[in-house]
């Protein structure tokens, strides 16, 4: 059976195109390196920022928050090969001057990167 097309040989035929908001987009890919945001616009009027590049990230700690320099991607839970890509998603666990942090929020709906500590390094 050839695909849209009935057993009888007509065709299917949409009863509408998609709307704008009903469009795939191009996925977002924030990335290790530079900062880079761009802004979308959003259903009702507003703005969307989201996030391409990032250098920093923002740890939230016991006592107080602090800004740190993300200096590699370890891993990712959710696709190994992501963190090959040096490819920032919400779990990965990222290396800084701080130590061991794990990325709480989603960089491409939120335009930052805030995580929590999860390892300290060993201070001698």
């Amino acid at each position: 059976m050839n695909k849209g097309k009935k057993v009888t040989g007509g065709k299917y035929i949409r009863n509408r195109k998609k709307k704008a908001f009903e469009l795939a987009g191009q996925r977002k890919i924030v990335r290790l390196g530079t900062e880079k945001r761009k802004i979308k616009k959003v259903t009702g009027g507003n703005i969307k920022l989201y996030l391409l590049g990032a250098k920093f990230v923002n740890i939230q700690g016991k006592e107080k928050n602090k800004k740190a320099e993300i200096k590699n991607v370890l891993e990712t839970p959710s696709n190994r090969f992501l963190a090959r890509q040096n490819i920032i998603t919400k779990g990965t666990i990222l290396l800084t001057d701080l130590g061991k942090v794990r990325v709480t929020n989603r960089p491409t709906q939120e335009g930052i990167v805030n995580g929590i500590l999860i390892e300290e390094p060993n201070k001698q």
